[in-house]
């Protein structure tokens, strides 16, 4: 057993990575995503890749998957009916939700309909204080009568979300061990096991959208296990989380509110692995795939992550983004700007007449017009195709052969002639509206977040990352741009670098001037266990656990706070608190700009992280070792904006490559699954580990 095999699925494509643990040698495989049917699409990428590299199914001995459907379930509306289970007099609390919009002005908004319809929104008499305190016990005659009447709903799953159960679970546990007695075929999630920190909305969506999504998720899980089984491998199969940590297959089935952005989260880690070997700490992450680009930044070698996220809207971010257009959640996800511009995002006119990109996508069903698998609206690829930017006889290595003609008849009738400009024109247009809207992703996770992305170098992935990044990057100043090996399918990749992850939290709310350090220490020691406790179950060694510490603070009166992160001796330092202090202040300032060092500091909550080692695979360095003479044995005409029209290019198989010769652009670069654009004015070369490093301006 001496493979590692890594399966994201996205909504156009699934990519596979399989790593031989002791070489590093890689074998890749991408195939169409099937969204009527997940695990189609994931059981067609595994047997392609075991049949492709000949390896057999016994030797795989890790298996970690990537996943849109938590995802897909909430964005569609397919989740689970959930029945939300509350105290008394709070059943309207996921209908007034809370009063936030993207727009201030914007009289036409409307809130995005509550997550569980009022009928099948409860309330049962019980009530606890703010500190944990019993006011009203639980009348369990009233859960009893609540269970019976369920018993005869179409209800698969319940969310149970009282008042102040982040302080104390005794009411939640009594109600769930209720609801099991009565209804033990159906689902039951407790705020206190899923999010247990205080606001009671946030944590009620939290519950209610694990609720709804167990079901789809449990049973699409146990769907590919019985399948993998059938196929001989035997293997552990672990899921990605949005934090960027994976987690076992049985945690997978019962939070899976926690694996909502997997698939775009093992990207940003795929990129920090590539700049931890490459000793480049300052990253942004640039992965456009079929249907979305995302943006992620690292940081002295460490990826950003946020509390609070939103699904269900068009365009989503972490919580610095706009809200109010979805459903938010709070859990750890990896600070991510996701925007509908992938390769199949649709190129439409607006009724004033004006040329639109997105978000809408033609998906893998039936996908680009050019695929000729019934697609009828232009797309990306369609234009990048007519530009000839993407070789229609080597899309997906030769898999598929792209039809130039449809597609320059559906941009033709469905843009130019609606519009009154040429094709090639219209063409360019679209992939400049795309280049814009990417660019704008990328200033949120970078200048919006108080940094300036000159100072970073932009690693750019996904089937159609390579061929935009050189336009995107020149947007913002980037001066360097990285495609790693196989870009098509680097978050697949990236599912093999990193480690077993569990979260834990326990709200404080105390004012950092009145807190005791002895109370800090006893809460962070409790956390403590439950995190030894969780990776001691999965078998991992004491000497392979790290714990991370931090706590959420906030000037007394902000309604939101900042994670501020320390090391175990600064706990249980004398000077905790000014260190503390002083931590905030600066976190402050580069977040807003601004501190206030006179004001008092709330400590909202206490945070820890247990994370489990794995051992990391070593990628061969000579993968893409050359295997002949660098020069182009092709060219082809390009169309680039800069240069005013068509150019004759050079066109390179990247696999023909000599390390560290450093050529010009314009040029094409093909390689299976993705295709890199170098723009005039810019240089490559691929380095030592056979990444291509594109410099600009020089």
């Amino acid at each position: 057993m001496n493979y590692r095999l890594g399966v994201d699925t996205g909504g156009t494509f699934t990519d596979a990575t399989l790593i031989n643990q002791t070489t590093g040698d890689i074998h890749v495989s991408k195939v169409p995503s099937t969204p009527s049917d997940p695990s189609r699409g994931f059981l067609n990428a595994v047997s392609r890749i075991l049949d492709n590299s000949a390896i057999p199914a016994e030797e795989v001995a890790f298996l970690v998957h990537g996943t849109t459907v938590a995802t897909n379930a909430i964005i569609e509306g397919n989740m689970a009916p959930v029945a939300f289970i509350t105290t008394h007099g709070f059943r309207d609390m996921l209908e007034i939700a809370r009063q936030i919009r993207p727009s201030l002005y914007d009289l036409q908004f409307q809130n995005p309909p509550a997550l569980v319809p009022r009928q099948y929104c409860y309330g049962v008499m019980e009530r606890l204080d703010d500190r944990g305190n019993i006011i009203t016990p639980l009348d369990e005659s009233d859960v009893e009568q609540l269970a019976l009447k369920l018993s005869e709903t179409p209800i698969e799953s319940i969310a149970i979300c009282f008042l102040h159960a982040y302080v104390n679970d005794v009411h939640e546990r009594k109600a769930e061990k209720i609801f099991k007695k009565y209804l033990p075929n159906v689902f039951i999630s407790r705020s206190s096991g899923v999010a247990p920190e205080f606001r009671e909305y946030i944590r009620a969506t939290t519950t209610v959208i694990n609720a709804g999504v167990r079901p789809v998720v449990a049973g699409y899980l146990q769907q590919i296990e019985n399948q993998l089984d059938n196929q001989g491998l035997k293997s552990e199969l672990l899921l990605m989380q949005s934090s960027g940590g994976v987690y076992p297959f049985e945690a997978a089935k019962d939070k899976p509110v926690f694996m909502v952005e997997s698939g775009p989260a093992a990207g940003v880690m795929a990129a920090r692995y590539l700049g931890n070997r490459m000793s480049c700490d300052n990253l942004i992450s640039f992965d456009m795939g079929g249907t979305t680009a995302k943006a992620g930044m690292i940081e002295n070698g460490k990826v950003r992550v946020s509390k609070e996220y939103e699904v269900g809207k068009q365009a989503s971010s972490s919580e610095h983004g706009s809200k109010g257009q979805g459903y938010p959640i709070r859990t750890p996800v990896i600070d991510l700007v996701e925007i509908g511009a992938g390769g199949g995002s649709i190129a439409w006119v607006d009724t004033g007449g004006g040329l639109r990109v997105g978000p809408q996508s033609a998906g893998a069903e039936p996908g680009p017009v050019s695929y000729a698998s019934g697609g009828q609206e232009p797309t990306i690829t369609d234009a990048n195709l007519i530009l000839g930017r993407i070789d229609a006889a080597y899309f997906l290595g030769g898999e598929l052969r792209l039809d130039v003609e449809a597609a320059q008849r559906a941009i033709g009738t469905r843009c130019s002639e609606p519009l009154g400009m040429d094709l090639i024109e219209t063409a360019y247009g679209i992939l400049e509206i795309a280049n814009a809207a990417m660019a704008g992703a990328l200033r949120r996770v970078s200048v919006h977040r108080g940094y300036d992305p000159r100072d970073f170098a932009l690693v750019a992935f996904g089937g159609a990352g390579p061929l935009h990044a050189n336009r995107v990057a020149s947007e913002l100043g980037i001066k360097t741009i990285i495609i790693p090996v196989s870009p098509g399918t680097f978050s697949a990749t990236g599912l093999l670098v990193t480690d077993l992850r569990h979260d834990y939290t326990q709200t404080l709310l105390e004012s950092l001037g009145e807190l005791q350090i002895s109370q800090v220490v006893e809460v962070f020691e409790s956390l403590k266990q439950d995190g030894q406790k969780a990776l001691t179950r999965e078998q991992v060694q004491t000497n392979a656990m790290d714990f991370e510490y931090a706590m959420d603070m906030r000037y007394l009166g902000q309604s939101f706070d900042l994670s501020i992160p320390f090391v175990h001796q600064e706990l249980v330092s004398d000077d905790m608190k000014e260190i503390m202090s002083e931590r905030f202040h600066s976190a402050h300032l580069q977040e807003y700009g601004f501190h206030a060092v006179d004001e008092p500091i709330m400590v909202v909550q206490a945070k820890l992280t247990a994370v489990g080692r794995l051992a990391k695979p070593s990628i061969s360095q000579s993968q893409l070792e050359a295997q002949g003479d660098h020069r182009g044995t092709q060219t082809r005409e390009v169309f680039f904006g800069e240069s005013g029209g068509f150019v004759e290019c050079p066109i390179y198989h990247r696999s023909r490559l000599e390390t560290n010769s450093t050529l010009p652009g314009p040029a094409v670069i093909q390689e299976l699954g993705s295709t890199t654009l170098i723009h005039p004015g810019s240089h490559f070369h691929l380095d030592d580990y056979a990444n291509i490093l594109i410099t600009q301006g020089s």
